[in-house]
């Protein structure tokens, strides 16, 4: 399904369902009035973006250290290989859910039904901002503890009344300090309206860095030269050029020439630089454009070299990353790979790698257009926040990295 269709589904069809699962969950509670427990089987619900489950791995780390739980993930199956970045969730112990079509999505959500009892999970907690879908899949979890944001007075989506702790989302602070939030919620001594009172540091939200040996990364230099047979790894330095972005925010997209000029002009500076454009497979062709533009033979095309699960590996052998606001912007935070992300419709002081990272943002007044308020969607069809972007200055912020001055 694209994703209006999912956004009316998720509308037309979620919005009387939650209802009539807020009146069924009452109901069983009024009846039942089972206490709440200490968690020990956490159940995290994240599905649609990748990059969303590296800013909730602070979140995720810090329940398993403050409960001493076993952890469950439920994804999307598209992004699924995103869990096995950081390794922090067992991947005997997430469920997937194909969301092709509504029947195949319906059957996956019974069985989801099953599974959380099979493992008897007693804690979920919903990490979307925008579903009512993980609502209904939190409600009917059969979880003593759910725990998600509630929009109180806010005029945000009606989600039904299904959460046990209910937790303020708070749009003026980082959204991996948000999902911390919905975890501390669960520490409280005593219940608190709205949860959660509690203050949350910087170095909460800091993620550890993975490592190699060095037979891992000599392949990965292999797979390189196999590109570009001349390469050299103790003279070329490789430049990560990532130009696309998820088809759900086509408006991330810096434009196409302005990478070709941007990939023209490093490699004109800086002899002893190797351009890669990555991206997924199926972005293989759009790729093959741009470097025949760019039009130099230092310039290779690398999307669909390697899987998602390799991509840190890449990252750690390269000097720098050029990025949309996009899923590689997060995964190269778990290495220490300088990254520079280009922001437009949404904003880095929200949504920022937590990694060796630098936005790049315009600013524009109407910026950013998409938020928890809006179901993330924007009426624009010219996004001026990223062409009001410049080659030059783009180039500016990563010349000092070209010139290894830092």
């Amino acid at each position: 399904m694209n994703v209006d269709t999912m956004r009316a589904v998720d509308r037309w069809i979620g919005i009387p369902l939650t209802f009539l699962l807020t009146v069924a969950v009452k109901l069983r509670e009024a009846v039942l009035r089972s206490p709440q427990l200490l968690p020990k089987k956490i159940l995290f619900i994240e599905l649609s973006e990748m990059g969303s489950t590296i800013l909730a791995d602070p979140a995720l780390r810090k329940a398993r250290q403050q409960f001493d739980a076993e952890l469950f993930f439920v994804i999307f199956a598209h992004n699924r290989a995103s869990l096995d970045l950081t390794g922090t969730i067992p991947p005997a112990n997430v469920f997937t859910l194909r969301e092709d079509n509504l029947v195949t999505l319906a059957w996956d959500t019974l069985r989801f039904l099953r599974w959380t009892r099979q493992h008897q999970i007693d804690t979920v907690i919903d990490l979307e901002l925008f579903s009512r879908f993980t609502a209904l899949l939190t409600g009917a979890s059969g979880a003593v503890n759910r725990v998600g944001f509630y929009r109180f007075c806010n005029e945000g989506l009606y989600r039904g009344e299904l959460l046990t702790h209910r937790v303020a989302y708070n749009p003026h602070q980082h959204i991996a300090k948000n999902f911390i939030a919905l975890v501390n919620s669960l520490l409280a001594d005593t219940p608190e309206l709205p949860y959660s009172k509690q203050t949350i540091n910087d170095a909460e939200i800091s993620l550890p860095l993975v490592s190699f040996t060095e037979q891992q990364l000599a392949a990965m230099h292999e797979l390189v030269a196999r590109h570009y047979p001349a390469y050299d790894r103790t003279w070329h330095r490789l430049v990560l050029i990532n130009p696309n972005a998820s088809e759900m925010l086509p408006q991330r997209r810096w434009p196409s020439e302005r990478y070709i000029k941007l990939m023209q002009c490093i490699l004109i500076t800086t002899p002893d630089t190797l351009v890669l454009i990555t991206g997924a497979p199926a972005e293989h062709a759009e790729a093959e454009q741009q470097r025949l533009s760019v039009n130099h033979p230092r310039c290779s095309n690398f999307a669909g070299a390697v899987t998602l699960g390799q991509l840190p590996l890449l990252y750690s052998i390269a000097a720098l990353m050029v990025t949309n606001d996009s899923g590689p912007g997060h995964f190269s935070s778990i290495t220490s790979l300088p990254t520079f992300v280009l922001f437009g419709p949404e904003t880095p002081k929200l949504y920022g790698s937590l990694g060796n990272s630098t936005p790049i943002f315009a600013g524009l007044a109407c910026s950013p257009c998409v938020s928890a308020a809006n179901h993330r969607k924007t009426p624009c069809t010219d996004n001026q926040c990223l062409k009001a972007i410049t080659v030059e200055q783009v180039y500016e912020i990563i010349s000092p990295v070209l010139r290894g001055e830092v």
